[in-house]
């Protein structure tokens, strides 16, 4: 019986000791299956990620994406144009008042978010940023419809403006991961017709909806899309690697702060004039574009849908035209010479002067419009250089940084000074020209087109140069 007792004991003993040795075992392929699951599953998402980068079909995809959202937001920035007339009848606001409406409300908060903004997309997941962004101004938008006073709206712009700033300098640091240098600047005139599209649809759709439907109704419409865009940013994009174009991929943990990057572009001729003179375009761009409605209005006898099927042609269709145009006449003439990226801004904004200044003087409506046509074409025509000679002016772990610099400039003297500054003087001119005052208020603010040339023309100087020393850095070691 002991003998029974005793082989059993070590029987069983011998049976525990291999279960736990065979759940050990299990316990370790587990980890190590896992493990290897795990490192699988990672090269596979790595060699998706790098065969995509690679491949023509979602490179222009994910520029697609992008240029919808740019869309949105210009959609949701340019219909205070289309609407500031009966907002203003509704709220009984001046014209210094709805300037500053469509001007300094909006973009004090877009340009100076921009910045902390693009250094957070500098160090994280870009699409996440713009997705988010998009889902904010969309529903600010909205929120906008819904509004009993003149302060209320100001503070629901104040969220379009906030939102909007999350998506610019994401999108020009991941389309210029997406393509190479030489194919730059087409892709960013091809984002930049997202300003095009957007006037045509705030234009055509916002005039109309507004006369038919009022303009509450309109934010709604014009809002609500955005949400779908923001899925679409989300779940169908993927975070390229940092400068896969020029197969220099960084550290996003290496990516320098504010100060860095502003000494960087001050330090580099080019990038000065760049900067400057995409303030001046903006800066006589957006006092135009938000306050010629209003014009057409008031000095042409028009209606809102007319209006606004007016300026959806020539801003949107014609417009549209112009920016493309310039992206790949840039990308073609700067292989011969990269001078061309600044020359063809410079000639594009010191021709257009004398048929706008012709534009606004004329009386007659079918005699103005045919010459604005030549205005309404290149009007656009410095963005995609622009966004294109930003990008290659300052090392790769800059991008998103140098892009929200430009903007913050562009927009706090474009758009926060120039509707502001149409508005006041359209004031000023009240007591002499009365209901015209706003006539020549825009033809004033058309003389600065003549300063912006000035800088693209000196940009032109020093940009050879200035790109090839920025590159050296970009390849150098650490």
């Amino acid at each position: 019986m002991a003998t029974v007792c005793l082989t059993s004991g070590i029987l069983f003993d011998y049976q525990f000791t291999l279960c736990l040795a065979l759940d050990g075992v299990h316990f370790i392929d587990e980890l190590i299956f896992a493990h290897l699951l795990n490192l699988v599953e990672r090269c596979i998402k790595q060699v998706r990620i790098d065969t995509l980068m690679k491949t023509q079909w979602y490179r222009w995809y994910a520029l697609a994406i992008l240029v919808l959202v740019y869309c949105s937001s210009h959609v949701d920035r340019q219909i205070m144009g289309i609407l500031l007339e009966p907002i203003k009848l509704e709220l009984g606001a001046s014209d210094t008042q709805m300037g500053f409406l469509i001007g300094l409300t909006f973009a004090i908060f877009y340009a100076t978010l921009g910045m902390p903004i693009a250094m957070l997309a500098d160090r994280t997941n870009r699409r996440n940023i713009i997705a988010l962004a998009t889902t904010i101004w969309s529903g600010m938008t909205v929120l906008c419809a819904f509004v009993g006073s003149y302060t209320q709206l100001a503070l629901a712009r104040i969220g379009v403006g906030i939102g909007e700033a999350g998506s610019s300098p994401p999108s020009h640091s991941m389309i210029s991961d997406l393509f190479p240098q030489s194919q730059r600047a087409t892709a960013m005139g091809i984002f930049a017709l997202g300003i095009n599209l957007g006037l045509l649809i705030a234009y055509l759709g916002g005039g109309w909806m507004s006369e038919h439907w009022g303009w509450r109704t309109t934010f709604i419409v014009v809002g609500l899309p955005g949400i779908l865009i923001a899925l679409l940013v989300r779940f169908t994009l993927i975070e390229p690697p940092r400068g896969a174009s020029e197969e220099a991929k960084q550290d996003r943990a290496g990516a320098p702060g504010l100060g860095e990057v502003w000494k960087t572009m001050l330090k580099t001729p080019a990038t000065r004039h760049v900067v400057f003179g995409s303030a001046l375009a903006g800066f006589v761009g957006y006092g135009m574009t938000l306050w010629l409605p209003a014009f057409f209005v008031r000095s042409h006898g028009l209606s809102q849908s007319e209006t606004g099927l007016t300026l959806a042609l020539l801003s949107g269709v014609v417009g549209g035209l112009g920016t493309f145009t310039a992206g790949r006449l840039a990308d073609y003439l700067s292989q011969r010479d990269p001078r061309w990226l600044a020359w063809v801004v410079a000639i594009g904004k010191g021709g257009l002067v004398p048929f706008l200044v012709l534009f606004f003087w004329l009386t007659d409506f079918t005699s103005a419009l045919l010459v604005y046509i030549i205005p309404a074409f290149f009007a656009g025509f410095y963005l995609a250089p622009t966004f294109a000679m930003v990008q290659q002016l300052v090392p790769v772990q800059m991008r998103s940084v140098a892009a929200a610099i430009c903007l913050f400039l562009l927009n706090i003297i474009g758009m926060g000074l120039g509707p502001q500054g149409v508005g006041i003087l359209s004031d000023v001119f009240a007591a002499e020209h009365g209901a015209e005052s706003l006539r020549y208020s825009l033809m004033v603010f058309s003389l600065v087109n003549l300063w912006c040339a000035w800088h693209y023309f000196m940009a032109a100087k020093t940009l050879q140069q200035d790109t090839q020393r920025i590159a050296e850095m970009s390849s150098a070691p650490g």
